[in-house]
């Protein structure tokens, strides 16, 4: 990883600056701006969650989130620079909350991975209820 790569990690870590401006930062490094990839085409750069439940009455409740991909590869390496201590107390804090995640075994070929199966396809989770829906992609 690049010095100047790690200073902006560094940065966000310590809460210097936002995500957004890690982002931006980020994509100057890279050459390319809001997000958009060098190379056209060059594979997904968001990845979308979208969320539709119907209550039954009137229009159904949406939620339509998209997560640029920078963001969560450079979070996945933040892991690597934030103290052993402070990374066991945030997977209890999210234990907490119901999160089931360890920090310490999240790997960057991993997300990578999931990255290229989500850009070929996309999960659907219908819970059955007929009014409940869940679809998670890469664009």
């Amino acid at each position: 990883m690049s010095e100047d790569r790690m200073r902006i990690l560094n940065m966000l870590g310590a809460g210097k600056i936002s995500a957004e401006e890690a982002e931006r930062l980020l994509d100057a490094l890279n050459g390319t701006s809001g997000g958009e990839s060098p190379t056209p085409g060059a594979g997904p750069k968001f990845l979308r969650v979208q969320v539709e439940k119907d209550h039954g009455a009137g229009d159904p409740k949406q939620v339509n989130i998209r997560v640029p991909l920078q963001l969560l590869r450079a979070g996945v390496r933040l892991k690597g620079v934030m103290p052993p201590k402070a990374r066991a107390s945030l997977n209890v804090a999210l234990g907490k909350m119901g999160g089931d995640l360890d920090l310490d075994k999240l790997k960057p070929d991993q997300l990578e991975t999931l990255i290229a199966t989500l850009s070929q396809t996309a999960i659907d989770i219908d819970a059955g209820d007929g009014k409940s829906r869940l679809k998670v992609s890469c664009e």
